[in-house]
């Protein structure tokens, strides 16, 4: 392999995860495309090298599902060094920081099905190995998956406990001289189920001792393919990614050695919850690099297709689409690597065999993670429309790239759980870290109450070209922490209980971090290139009005289920009073960006 190495990003002192709802970071404590080290554009290169030259000429054969090719390609890039990222150096790995992680996950991403199986290998088939595994059990097996020789993948769904996974059927039963573990069940929807090499499998299990003795609690197992009485079922037909391999396991009486544990028995819900985290903003990368691939289609597309004696992209409407996917991938691209340098930084100075301390600070994030997966994925989802509109009726046709990446993206709103179940979270974890005092949310809440009562709220004195965004930020937080304490006062600790009530505050929450990520974003390209400004505050000025638009209807539509009566009218003049701002005109700035990449002829700052 290829040695590779790339500093830690610049740190700063360590935010805490959440943190961004009750606090005004600035641009300087911020990590963004723009302070990739030189290395680690260089490792951002060569993994687009390898993607163009060597993925995407066998796509026929990849969609074909030739899964021979595609253990070749990842056997290749691990010759590049691009699979040994998160691995031990010791274990043959390189063991580098996240954010050069992420930037490869991204790179590689010019195909919905390679860089399905390739992000299932590098991450949650890796990854529990790395973490929970023994000494002999990483020795055994990481060398093998950083060189391609094995393939991982990680099985915890099942049919009837996809997002439930706490709940699942499959049993594991130690044997009475304690040498082997006899696994009976199914997993469903297994990414790489028809050809991985060792696979990390969650069954039910007996806990011998300690508070939890005699209870049957989820625990991890490793199966290598071959074991008696374990098969892969039937490739899955699939909407989309059809050419990655999905498949059932099935599981009777399979017998492994006691020693193929992973991590404590019982303790399988910590494996699972912890590596979701890292799949949910890898997946953001996975995603943005799949936006980019879209958008460069649909902008060819657009200056090549004539219709009325001119190319479509000379149209204003079609100029608005393609502006609103450049500001989609500029904002993907500003929470995926603000998100990824928060963690780095709560990563740095830990040892780097400390993984339980490591798995902390990474769950410390687990807020950010989960706002990655959703947002970055609906927003796909809408270029990925925007793609096979701007095509029209080739769209439609199979020969066109816009078909099948609009099937491709429908699944990552499902991948590493739902973005409903995700949306829960964003919201759930912010209330736990409210009520456990890990966060001052209820104390800032409070704050935002008694300060909206007492009368207007003074603006701060901003000057340069974003001020009014950053005016239009503040309103969103003491907007979000109201509506979050009117639900409170209303729901109390039943909260929890009303989902569509948490889902508009995570839609806020989200919009919060989404707005603010591009604002400091293009703010810090203000401050170190200002030639070059132009273009990130224009699209950091359309994300944050339409954002904003949508944080206040959520707004609306929380304060009409908590209050009626007087009650409701006086919050209603509360929300107009907070909302009340200058819109931008949009219209003038999404001209100014399309021109902008249409002249380039790509996605470009």
């Amino acid at each position: 392999m290829a040695t590779m190495t790339a500093p830690l990003p610049v740190t700063a002192t360590r935010i805490p995860g959440g943190a961004f709802l009750i606090t005004t970071p600035t641009a300087d404590t911020c990590f963004f495309p723009e302070d990739f080290t030189e290395e680690q554009r260089q490792i951002a290169q060569t993994t687009a090298d390898f993607a163009a030259n060597e993925v995407l000429p066998q796509v026929p054969a990849i969609e074909a599902k030739d899964f021979a090719v595609i253990r070749r390609l990842i056997r290749q890039a691990a010759d590049l060094g691009l699979t040994a990222v998160d691995i031990p150096e010791e274990y043959g790995g390189l063991e580098m920081d996240k954010a050069t992680s992420a930037i490869i996950a991204e790179k590689m991403s010019v195909n919905g099905s390679f860089s399905t199986a390739f992000s299932a290998h590098t991450g949650i088939g890796i990854l529990p190995l790395v973490w929970y595994g023994t000494h002999a059990q990483k020795a055994k097996y990481l060398p093998k998956l950083a060189d391609g020789t094995f393939v991982g993948a990680y099985a915890l769904s099942e049919s009837s406990s996809g997002s439930d996974a706490l709940n699942a059927s499959t049993r594991a039963v130690l044997s009475d001289d304690g040498q082997t573990y006899t696994l009976n069940g199914e997993k469903m929807w297994i990414t790489n189920g028809g050809f991985a090499d060792i696979y990390t499998i969650f069954a039910k299990c007996l806990v011998p001792d300690g508070p939890n003795a005699g209870k049957e609690l989820l625990t991890a197992f490793l199966v290598e393919r071959g074991t008696p009485g374990f098969t892969s079922g039937h490739e899955e037909h699939k909407l989309g990614i059809r050419g990655s391999s999905t498949t059932p396991l099935i599981l009777a009486d399979c017998k492994i050695p006691a020693a193929n544990l992973l991590g404590e028995v019982g303790k399988g819900h910590r494996i699972a919850f912890n590596i979701l985290n890292v799949g949910r903003y890898k997946l953001g990368n996975a995603v943005l690099g799949g936006a980019k691939a879209a958008f460069s289609h649909a902008l060819r597309y657009a200056k090549e297709r004539k219709a009325f004696g001119k190319p479509i992209c000379e149209f204003g409407l079609i100029q608005e689409k393609l502006a609103g996917m450049a500001t989609g991938i500029f904002v993907t691209e500003a929470i995926c690597y603000r998100t990824v340098g928060l963690i780095d930084q709560a990563l740095a100075g830990i040892a780097k065999d400390d993984t339980t301390e490591i798995q902390k600070r990474i769950e410390d994030y687990a807020v950010e993670c989960s706002i990655v997966k959703v947002a970055s994925s609906e927003i796909f989802d809408a270029i990925a429309d925007e793609t096979v509109q701007i095509f029209a009726g080739y769209g439609y046709v199979e020969e066109y790239p816009a078909e099948r990446i609009y099937r491709d993206a429908r699944i990552n709103r499902i991948f590493e759980g739902t973005n409903e179940i995700n949306r829960l979270i964003v919201t759930g974890m912010l209330i736990k870290a409210a009520l456990s005092g890990k966060l001052p949310l209820m104390p800032a809440i409070q704050s935002i109450m008694d300060e909206v009562m007492s009368g207007p709220i003074e603006k701060e004195d901003r000057e340069g070209p974003l001020a009014a965004e950053y005016d239009l930020l503040a309103a969103a937080k003491r907007l979000t922490l109201f509506t979050a304490g009117a639900a409170t006062q209303k729901y109390m600790q039943q909260l929890s209980d009303e989902q569509e009530i948490m889902g508009a505050l995570a839609d806020m929450i989200i919009s919060v971090y989404t707005m603010e990520s591009a604002v400091l974003r293009a703010d810090k390209i203000a401050a170190q290139q200002p030639r070059a400004s132009a273009i990130p505050v224009a699209m950091a000025r359309i994300h944050t009005a339409s954002a904003f638009d949508t944080l206040e209807g959520c707004a609306r539509t929380i304060i009409a289920a908590v209050a009626e009566g007087d009650m409701a009218r006086t919050q209603f003049a509360i929300l107009r009073r907070l909302a009340k701002h200058d819109p931008a005109d949009t219209i003038t700035l999404r001209r100014q960006v399309a021109q902008h990449v249409i002249r380039a002829g790509k996605y470009i700052l």
